[in-house]
């Protein structure tokens, strides 16, 4: 394979599964070494920081809806 990073295969069998280039081989192996590393702080990190930010973002967006007020349409 090239180390260009595409992967195209023109005379591929159709029983014969899409060659990956390296590149996304490689990050897709780090992506999978990273959330099974249960002792990986970096990536408790990365994860709290994600669900803080969705909270952030629920809790600023949703705020302004009043759910007891009467529905549109009932």
């Amino acid at each position: 394979m090239a180390s260009s990073g595409v992967g195209v295969n023109t005379v591929a069998s159709a029983n014969e599964a899409p060659e990956i280039s390296d590149n996304m081989g490689d990050w897709l192996r780090g992506v999978y070494r990273f959330t099974t590393d249960r002792n990986d702080f970096r990536r408790n990190l990365i994860l709290n920081l994600g669900l803080f930010a969705v909270g952030v973002w629920l809790a600023r967006n949703l705020s302004d809806i009043d759910l007891m007020a009467p529905q549109p349409g009932v």
